[in-house]
């Protein structure tokens, strides 16, 4: 069987190191599903969720906040601004925040809150989507 080396880090740390067969990313132009030897790339990525599949076809899940993904044919990094597992996501406060967002972009300030509330907006629901799919996942 093929696989693929993965590397997930952000600043913060080194979030995941291994094989897959599959790696799934939330590209700016839509979702990117990457297998061994795919074509090189590098792309910006959205918040959202990285779903990788190892060998034994165990997934993991993680939420991204955004950053850059690079595609070489034996290996795929993801250079995330943030990066959590999605089992380690907690719900309560993504929930917080999708909720002080949409009141500031309902206040309607002034542009600079408004756009940094979309932002903040994006990235909690991304949050909440991905603890939704593991979810859905688990019950399987």
């Amino acid at each position: 069987m093929s696989t693929i080396r993965v590397e997930v880090v952000s600043a913060e740390a080194e979030i995941f190191k291994g094989e897959a067969k599959l790696v799934v990313v939330s590209g700016e132009m839509g979702d990117l599903g990457i297998a061994p030897r795919h074509a090189p790339l590098i792309t910006r990525i959205k918040p959202g969720q990285v779903r990788i599949i190892k060998p034994d076809d165990d997934e993991l899940f993680l939420y991204v906040s955004g950053g850059i993904l690079e595609v070489q044919p034996t290996v795929v990094t993801i250079l995330a601004d943030s990066a959590v597992r999605a089992a380690d996501l907690d719900e309560a406060v993504a929930l917080q925040a999708k909720q002080n967002a949409e009141a500031a972009i309902a206040n309607r300030t002034d542009a600079v809150e408004v756009a940094k509330a979309q932002v903040e907006l994006a990235q909690s629901m991304a949050q909440l989507q991905a603890l939704e799919r593991l979810r859905k996942t688990l019950k399987h």
